[in-house]
């Protein structure tokens, strides 16, 4: 059963999926729901209704479990590729100051849906302007760290290359473009050990917490990219990686049920009274950065 909480996330995430074009995650999400028990039926005719409508109207995002039947993955992401570039170009020889109109949303609108939608087709328009113009709006202002992130990754998939330097808080950041991850699996090894982790106490006891956590977890990733902590959290021993997973569990328990059990939690992953103080720090941190992102939004 999802708790009223809980289902306002995933329903914001399905909204997130469906204004930024990615249909396949939006019919992978939807699936999920459809297995979740205890919900209104008017809830599961909705996520049923809108999943048949996403097959029909977008086939080349059908992601099947037949194996057989099944189109590759790299194969599919080229199709939903070559989708999104033909709708940028489209716009573009419709609008000539279509570039400058989705910088001016990037660059002077709050993080949003739309400005994640921008960035996405500004990855498909080509042009050195732009990618100079994020540069510069990158290194001289004062930028929500998702938001960083998102743009890092559009200057990489737009072909960039150099250094970009970051304020992130009180530190500086120097970024190299060709390093950023553009999926969740090109974040080194670690960030993917931490979900291991947690998946090896939730995934399948409590589906729901997992889920969310692993959400969680890539926006986090993401909002600390190329700061000291996640150097920190990238060059951690087992014990690091542990305590970054006991942390992000009691996190979104916490979120989830509103309840405290850190006790419990600190089991689970062997956390001694040794490691509490590096455990503690790394909770208020999540903590910290799930308050600033509800703040900036």
């Amino acid at each position: 059963m999802l708790f009223p909480k809980t289902l306002d996330y995933y329903q914001m995430q399905l909204t997130v999926m469906l204004e930024s074009e990615r249909y396949g995650e939006a019919m992978e999400l939807l699936r999920f729901l459809l297995q979740c028990q205890g919900q209104e039926e008017r809830n599961y005719e909705e996520w049923r209704s809108l999943l048949e409508w996403l097959e029909a109207a977008f086939p080349y995002a059908v992601r099947s479990s037949d194996p057989q039947g099944e189109t590759p993955e790299e194969e599919q992401e080229l199709d939903e590729q070559d989708m999104a570039r033909y709708l940028a170009k489209t716009k573009l020889e419709e609008d000539s100051a279509y570039p400058d109109k989705l910088l001016n949303r990037v660059m002077n609108e709050p993080l949003s849906e739309a400005t994640i939608l921008a960035l996405e087709q500004l990855s498909y328009l080509d042009g050195p302007q732009v990618d100079q113009k994020l540069t510069d709006w990158l290194e001289q202002a004062r930028v929500h760290p998702l938001l960083q992130f998102r743009a890092l990754q559009t200057l990489r998939r737009r072909g960039a290359q150099g250094t970009v330097r970051l304020r992130r808080g009180q530190e500086t950041s120097l970024i190299e473009i060709e390093d950023v991850p553009l999926t969740n699996d090109d974040f080194p090894v670690q960030a993917s050990q931490v979900m291991e982790r947690l998946a090896e106490q939730t995934e399948v006891h409590e589906p729901t917490l997992y889920y969310f956590a692993q959400e969680l977890w890539g926006q986090f990733m993401m909002s600390i990219y190329g700061t000291s902590e996640y150097r920190k959290l990238m060059d951690g021993e087992d014990a690091q990686l542990d305590i970054w997973a006991g942390a992000l569990h009691q996190m979104v328990s916490e979120t989830l049920n509103g309840t405290r059990q850190e006790e419990e939690t600190r089991t689970m992953y062997g956390i001694t009274d040794g490691m509490r103080f590096q455990f503690e720090a790394a909770y208020r941190y999540l903590k910290g950065f799930v308050k600033s992102s509800l703040l900036d939004n």
